[in-house]
């Protein structure tokens, strides 16, 4: 069988870290063309990875006739632009979270992958995670009984990624911390709740650290610095998630607080079991016999998900899977972040 051929758009961060190595390593797709706006920078990966063709602009990459799949790790405002092209030129489509800045960009993305046929899925790595998967099937076979509250976040101490850049610019990155950060916690916590039905939110934001230098955080080094830069992003959000059959979330996502530490986690409540998961770490709170139980699960640690995501997508364009991931999974999440952003504005709690 031949193998999908891949084009990548952006060719960042994101990209090198997270997308290159694994489009590399999977056997059945071939990374045959780069594009991005920096011409030296894609020119120096293509080199190095023996790729033929390098682009610029991504309308000359997606006029390809043989290119299968496009990988996009652009800045956040291009992701539906891109995407839908995409769609629209016959590709399937593996995108870097968020799925869009905007609701109305997320549902023409959708719509643009019913309508072609070709598979749209969206970076969703933690659910590929080893005690992700553990926890989805704890929850599916009953053991948490009801599951209907809980809370989630990734807080960081000083950890302002790529500031003054297009982190920093909500015109390019529709939003701090909570666009960034909150992908991945908010889908975590409600894919493992079995993906309801978010109604209505309520959040407020704020911008405190604008002027810091101060980093303790690894991931402070993403996108490029800028002295004298845009920063009209927030540097932490909070809210709260209502959904239709009656669950809630707590959410909290920042870039800087002063808080001990940097933190990731999820902790969603049943009425059979709880549990806890801060970092890598789980615990499980349940009763067993009549006596309150602290159970600690060995899981071996797999990563962060970011290459099994790319693998999975990769075997349901071959027709070998079904999708853990859905276009209509994301319009929810960029309408749950885009409604914080207006609850913040309006000073209420927003229906959707």
């Amino acid at each position: 069988m031949a193998k999908l051929k891949v084009g990548a758009v952006g060719t960042g961060g994101m990209f090198k870290g997270s997308h290159l190595t694994s489009w590399l390593a999977n056997p059945d797709t071939e990374l045959v063309a780069l594009c991005d706006v920096n011409k030296e920078a894609v020119e120096k990966i293509a080199a190095e990875h023996n790729i033929a063709d390098v682009y610029e602009d991504y309308r000359d990459l997606l006029a390809r006739a043989d290119l299968d799949i496009i990988n996009i790790c652009t800045p956040n405002l291009y992701h539906s632009e891109i995407a839908v092209a995409a769609l629209k030129a016959g590709k399937h489509v593996f995108c870097e979270k968020p799925d869009a800045v905007s609701p109305d960009e997320a549902v023409q993305m959708a719509e643009a992958a019913k309508e072609s046929g070709k598979v749209l899925m969206v970076m969703r790595n933690n659910r590929f995670r080893s005690v992700a998967q553990f926890l989805k099937a704890y929850v599916e076979n009953g053991h948490m009984g009801e599951c209907y509250t809980g809370r989630c976040g990734w807080i960081r101490r000083r950890g302002i990624p790529g500031k003054g850049g297009w982190f920093t610019t909500k015109e390019l990155s529709g939003g701090g911390p909570l666009i960034d950060l909150g992908v991945h916690m908010i889908d975590l916590a409600v894919w493992i709740m079995g993906n309801p039905k978010p109604v209505s939110v309520s959040g407020s934001v704020y911008t405190k650290f604008a002027g810091t230098e101060l980093s303790d955080s690894a991931h402070s080094a993403f996108g490029e610095k800028r002295a004298g830069g845009v920063f009209d992003v927030e540097d932490l959000a909070s809210g709260f998630i209502r959904f239709a059959n009656g669950a809630t979330l707590q959410i909290e996502f920042s870039w800087a607080s002063n808080i001990e530490q940097e933190t990731r986690f999820v902790e969603l409540r049943g009425t059979k079991a709880g549990f806890s998961l801060i970092d890598d770490d789980l615990k499980l709170f349940t009763e067993i016999e009549g006596t309150l139980c602290n159970i600690q699960p060995q899981i071996v640690k797999n990563g962060h998900g970011h290459g099994s995501n790319i693998h999975h997508f990769v075997d349901v364009v071959l027709g070998r899977n079904e999708p853990i991931f859905t276009p209509e999974q994301g319009v929810d999440m960029i309408r749950i972040l885009g409604a914080i952003y207006e609850s913040a504005k309006q000073g209420k709690e927003i229906q959707l």
